[in-house]
């Protein structure tokens, strides 16, 4: 049988790409898998955690925090790695689907320290292994994600970028919001309220949601290693939709990063670095101090006592209320999106490239109003400083 051969150019079409409901799919089932074992990793390791001999060794808060925060170091430094892989050596497709395997065989070795083969191995070893898997997958494929729905469009198709993009952020939450729900209740004992909801069902479905068996660590890491899994079929099955981008070798790569013109982009880049990492190190207390923080608080709301793990949840809930209500409902009668900032940016259109000239954005808010570049003319606002006027893609 002759091998398939790859589109390597995104197809001349006006609709949406056919690789997209693919790429889709697979960011939905691994953010699921990801977020579903993030938002565990703390609770497990200061409440959970077994010795060799079956005997509770936990960690101490700080010490389960530097263990958390040294995997999502090496997470988030891997992807200059997994970004020279994909545009220098072996392609996106390849690294994300090689790294996405390595990924799954972390979820499993994490899943094996409520198995018996915790009692061969230590099961501190397990995480430690299973944490570096994760990392090398999550970080590794963590740059080509977001650009290989990029490359699958086209000049004629351009103009769908913002609601795919909107469909992708979409599924990284829905998979988020979902998992920080239910891998969290897999984790710890369950007793179904006299008066709750689950109480209603009949006495073989509570016997069943309340098993042990059902609440245990190999449950709340497998499941997560189970959607790892599906996401990485998604990926494989869309092979023969997406456009391949070749790699270019690593002395064509070298040039193009070691040179004075992508040198001085670079640096501009890295200007707000400082200051995003400064969120960055907040947010992230988010899954680690703040959980542990939440075991001391009042947890009521709505009736039910969430879990000290479930409150990271509240994110990812907020930006799917908030995302349609952006993409859909808050617009200009013409069309075009007015979305609301806290700062005034402004955008030159005066670079002596031309090139990047004509790919700047065609919009620019200045201090006493809005200059829409794609007709020409001045917007007046009552306080401009809070718009940003963001006018769709025109078709081609």
């Amino acid at each position: 049988m002759a091998k398939h051969k790859y589109a390597t150019t995104p197809p001349k079409i006006s609709t949406m790409p056919p690789g997209v409901p693919y790429i889709i799919g697979n960011e939905a089932a691994e953010r699921f898998s990801y977020y579903g074992m993030n938002s565990i990793l703390t609770i497990f390791m200061t409440k959970y955690l077994l010795d060799k001999m079956g005997h509770l060794s936990v960690m101490q808060p700080a010490n389960a925090e530097a263990w958390y925060h040294t995997f999502v170091s090496a997470l988030y430094f891997l992807p200059i790695f997994g970004a020279i892989l994909a545009d220098a050596v072996f392609g996106k497709f390849r690294v994300v689907l090689w790294l996405s395997i390595v990924y799954c065989g972390g979820h499993f070795t994490l899943a094996l320290m409520g198995s018996p083969v915790a009692h061969a191995i230590e099961p501190r070893y397990l995480l430690a292994i299973g944490l570096l898997m994760i990392a090398m997958g999550a970080g590794g494929i963590k740059p080509c994600v977001s650009t290989n729905v990029g490359d699958q469009f086209g000049e004629t198709n351009r103009h769908l970028l913002t609601r795919v993009f909107n469909w992708f952020y979409f599924s990284i939450n829905a998979g988020s919001a979902l998992s920080t729900l239910l891998i969290p209740w897999l984790l710890e004992p369950y007793k179904a309220a006299p008066d709750g909801l689950f109480a209603k069902l009949s006495p073989s479905i509570v016997s069943f949601l309340e098993s042990p068996r059902l609440h245990s660590p190999d449950i709340a890491f497998g499941l997560p290693g189970i959607f790892m899994v599906i996401a990485t079929i998604f990926f494989w099955a869309g092979r023969k939709k997406f456009v391949h981008i070749p790699p270019v070798g690593l002395r064509t790569y070298a040039r193009e990063i070691f040179n004075k013109e992508t040198g001085k982009i670079l640096l501009n880049i890295l200007i707000p670095v400082p200051f995003v990492a400064i969120f960055w190190a907040l947010w992230q207390q988010n899954f680690s101090s703040w959980i542990l923080q939440a075991e001391s608080m009042d947890r009521h709301l709505f009736g039910i006592e969430w879990l000290s793990s479930q409150i990271q949840t509240v994110n990812p809930i907020f930006i799917l209320i908030m995302l349609p209500l952006f993409s859909y409902w808050l617009t200009a009668k013409d069309g075009r999106r007015v979305i609301c900032h806290c700062c005034v940016i402004l955008f030159s259109r005066h670079d002596p490239n031309t090139n990047r000239r004509r790919r700047a954005p065609e919009h620019c808010v200045a201090n006493l109003g809005v200059r829409d570049f794609d007709r020409g003319r001045d917007s007046g606002f009552a306080d401009s400083s809070r718009v940003f006027l963001y006018p769709r893609a025109s078709k081609t």
